[in-house]
Protein backbone atom coordinates (compact mmCIF):
# COMPACT_ATOMS: atom_id res chain seq x y z
CA UNK A 1 0.00 0.00 0.00
CA UNK A 2 2.81 2.39 0.85
CA UNK A 3 4.47 1.77 -2.56
CA UNK A 4 1.20 2.35 -4.43
CA UNK A 5 0.59 5.64 -2.62
CA UNK A 6 4.15 6.78 -3.34
CA UNK A 7 3.77 5.91 -7.04
CA UNK A 8 0.47 7.81 -7.15
CA UNK A 9 2.06 10.93 -5.61
CA UNK A 10 5.03 10.81 -7.99
CA UNK A 11 2.67 10.44 -10.94
CA UNK A 12 0.52 13.38 -9.75
CA UNK A 13 3.62 15.51 -9.24
CA UNK A 14 4.91 14.70 -12.72
CA UNK A 15 1.55 15.58 -14.27
CA UNK A 16 1.34 18.90 -12.43
CA UNK A 17 4.92 19.84 -13.37
CA UNK A 18 4.17 18.93 -17.01
CA UNK A 19 1.02 21.04 -16.83
CA UNK A 20 2.96 24.01 -15.43
CA UNK A 21 5.56 23.64 -18.16
CA UNK A 22 2.83 23.57 -20.83
CA UNK A 23 1.17 26.69 -19.41
CA UNK A 24 4.47 28.56 -19.25
CA UNK A 25 5.15 27.80 -22.91
CA UNK A 26 1.76 29.05 -24.09
CA UNK A 27 1.86 32.41 -22.30
CA UNK A 28 2.81 35.14 -24.75
CA UNK A 29 3.65 38.80 -24.43
CA UNK A 30 0.54 40.82 -25.24
CA UNK A 31 0.61 42.96 -28.33
CA UNK A 32 2.05 46.44 -27.79
CA UNK A 33 -1.31 48.15 -28.32
CA UNK A 34 -2.90 46.23 -25.44
CA UNK A 35 0.25 46.51 -23.36
CA UNK A 36 0.33 50.34 -23.58
CA UNK A 37 -3.43 51.05 -23.71
CA UNK A 38 -3.59 52.11 -20.04
CA UNK A 39 -0.30 54.01 -20.10
CA UNK A 40 0.42 57.69 -20.70
CA UNK A 41 2.32 57.91 -23.98
CA UNK A 42 4.75 60.69 -24.93
CA UNK A 43 6.30 60.82 -28.42
CA UNK A 44 8.44 62.72 -30.90
CA UNK A 45 8.31 60.04 -33.63
CA UNK A 46 8.27 61.25 -37.23
CA UNK A 47 8.87 59.98 -40.75
CA UNK A 48 11.92 61.55 -42.38
CA UNK A 49 10.80 62.91 -45.76
CA UNK A 50 14.00 62.19 -47.71
CA UNK A 51 14.45 58.56 -46.67
CA UNK A 52 11.05 57.49 -45.36
CA UNK A 53 12.75 56.34 -42.13
CA UNK A 54 10.79 56.30 -38.89
CA UNK A 55 12.81 58.16 -36.23
CA UNK A 56 12.40 59.27 -32.64
CA UNK A 57 11.39 58.08 -29.20
CA UNK A 58 8.22 57.12 -27.40
CA UNK A 59 7.83 56.73 -23.68
CA UNK A 60 4.80 54.91 -22.27
CA UNK A 61 4.46 55.46 -18.50
CA UNK A 62 2.31 53.77 -15.89
CA UNK A 63 2.27 54.95 -12.27
CA UNK A 64 2.51 52.31 -9.55
CA UNK A 65 1.42 53.05 -6.03
CA UNK A 66 2.37 56.35 -4.41
CA UNK A 67 5.61 57.13 -6.20
CA UNK A 68 6.58 54.10 -8.30
CA UNK A 69 6.55 54.06 -12.08
CA UNK A 70 7.10 51.55 -14.84
CA UNK A 71 7.59 52.45 -18.47
CA UNK A 72 8.40 51.21 -21.93
CA UNK A 73 10.83 53.16 -24.10
CA UNK A 74 10.48 52.72 -27.85
CA UNK A 75 13.49 53.72 -29.95
CA UNK A 76 12.81 54.24 -33.66
CA UNK A 77 15.97 54.07 -35.76
CA UNK A 78 14.56 53.70 -39.25
CA UNK A 79 11.64 51.34 -38.70
CA UNK A 80 9.47 49.73 -36.05
CA UNK A 81 10.79 49.88 -32.48
CA UNK A 82 10.04 46.33 -31.33
CA UNK A 83 8.73 45.42 -27.87
CA UNK A 84 9.97 48.47 -26.02
CA UNK A 85 12.66 48.70 -23.37
CA UNK A 86 11.26 48.06 -19.88
CA UNK A 87 12.18 50.78 -17.39
CA UNK A 88 11.39 51.16 -13.69
CA UNK A 89 11.71 54.05 -11.30
CA UNK A 90 9.93 56.80 -9.44
CA UNK A 91 7.81 59.84 -10.05
CA UNK A 92 7.65 62.57 -7.43
CA UNK A 93 5.39 65.50 -8.25
CA UNK A 94 6.50 66.13 -11.85
CA UNK A 95 10.03 64.68 -11.50
CA UNK A 96 10.49 61.31 -13.26
CA UNK A 97 13.50 59.00 -12.93
CA UNK A 98 13.61 55.68 -14.80
CA UNK A 99 16.30 53.04 -15.34
CA UNK A 100 16.51 49.79 -17.25
CA UNK A 101 18.52 47.65 -19.63
CA UNK A 102 18.24 47.72 -23.41
CA UNK A 103 18.95 44.26 -24.81
CA UNK A 104 19.66 44.54 -28.53
CA UNK A 105 19.78 41.44 -30.74
CA UNK A 106 21.86 41.98 -33.87
CA UNK A 107 22.95 39.70 -36.70
CA UNK A 108 26.54 39.88 -37.93
CA UNK A 109 27.05 39.44 -41.65
CA UNK A 110 28.22 37.47 -43.58
CA UNK A 111 28.53 34.90 -40.74
CA UNK A 112 24.89 35.45 -39.64
CA UNK A 113 26.10 35.13 -36.07
CA UNK A 114 23.69 36.57 -33.49
CA UNK A 115 25.18 39.22 -31.25
CA UNK A 116 23.50 40.33 -28.03
CA UNK A 117 24.43 43.75 -26.69
CA UNK A 118 23.21 45.29 -23.43
CA UNK A 119 23.08 48.97 -22.59
CA UNK A 120 22.09 50.73 -19.38
CA UNK A 121 19.30 53.25 -20.04
CA UNK A 122 18.44 56.16 -17.78
CA UNK A 123 15.74 58.77 -18.22
CA UNK A 124 15.48 61.80 -15.93
CA UNK A 125 13.12 64.70 -16.45
CA UNK A 126 9.82 66.35 -15.76
CA UNK A 127 6.46 65.07 -16.86
CA UNK A 128 3.06 66.74 -16.90
CA UNK A 129 -0.23 65.89 -18.63
CA UNK A 130 0.98 67.25 -21.99
CA UNK A 131 4.81 67.08 -22.17
CA UNK A 132 7.83 65.09 -21.01
CA UNK A 133 11.14 67.00 -20.99
CA UNK A 134 14.35 65.43 -19.92
CA UNK A 135 17.54 63.60 -20.67
CA UNK A 136 17.92 60.14 -22.14
CA UNK A 137 21.24 58.41 -21.54
CA UNK A 138 22.25 55.11 -23.11
CA UNK A 139 25.52 53.93 -21.54
CA UNK A 140 27.81 51.92 -23.76
CA UNK A 141 26.61 53.84 -26.81
CA UNK A 142 27.75 57.07 -25.15
CA UNK A 143 24.42 58.51 -26.25
CA UNK A 144 23.07 61.40 -24.20
CA UNK A 145 20.15 63.35 -25.60
CA UNK A 146 17.82 66.07 -24.48
CA UNK A 147 14.30 65.04 -25.44
CA UNK A 148 10.97 66.80 -25.56
CA UNK A 149 8.08 64.41 -26.06
CA UNK A 150 4.47 65.50 -26.44
CA UNK A 151 1.53 63.51 -25.10
CA UNK A 152 -0.22 61.32 -27.67
CA UNK A 153 -3.09 58.86 -27.40
CA UNK A 154 -1.12 55.72 -28.29
CA UNK A 155 2.23 54.50 -29.55
CA UNK A 156 2.95 55.08 -33.24
CA UNK A 157 2.35 51.51 -34.41
CA UNK A 158 -1.13 51.47 -32.81
CA UNK A 159 -2.46 54.47 -34.71
CA UNK A 160 -4.92 53.42 -37.41
CA UNK A 161 -3.42 55.72 -40.03
CA UNK A 162 0.01 54.16 -39.40
CA UNK A 163 -1.19 50.56 -39.81
CA UNK A 164 0.44 48.58 -42.55
CA UNK A 165 -1.81 47.55 -45.47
Amino acid sequence: MHQAWRAFLLCALALSVGSLRLKAQTISIPDPCLRTAEMKVYSDVFIQKETGDLLGYELAIKSQGDSGAEALLYVYEGGEAGDGIPLFGQVSKERLTLKGTWVEHLVEYPSKKEIVQKYAVEIVGTVNPSIFRGELTVSGMEDHQHVRLRRVKRIWSCNDQNAKP
